[in-house]
């Protein structure tokens, strides 16, 4: 079975975004709804995936999480969603 590779970013509901990687989108939202996904999402709920896209390998999704994280500003990430 071939690996799929995704990031995403989550709607929080105090309005933040929150990017990640994962393999699986729908497990790791479940899993930021338990409070186990991730330090942030623990102290700030998610409600929703706004966005997600599938990579061919872990290594270009890890550059675009990094990318997202690192280089785009909230307005950017915004236009990022609304655009696909």
């Amino acid at each position: 079975m071939e690996e799929k590779h995704f990031v995403y970013i989550l709607l929080t509901e105090n309005n933040t975004l929150y990017c990640g990687y994962t393999d699986d989108v729908e497990r790791r939202f479940k899993a930021h709804l338990e409070g186990k996904g991730a330090k942030y999402t623990k102290a700030n709920k998610p409600i929703k995936i706004l966005w997600k896209k599938e990579f061919n390998t872990k290594s270009e999704a890890l550059k675009e999480e990094y990318r997202i994280k690192h280089k785009l500003s909230r307005k950017e990430k915004l236009q990022l969603i609304n655009s696909e």
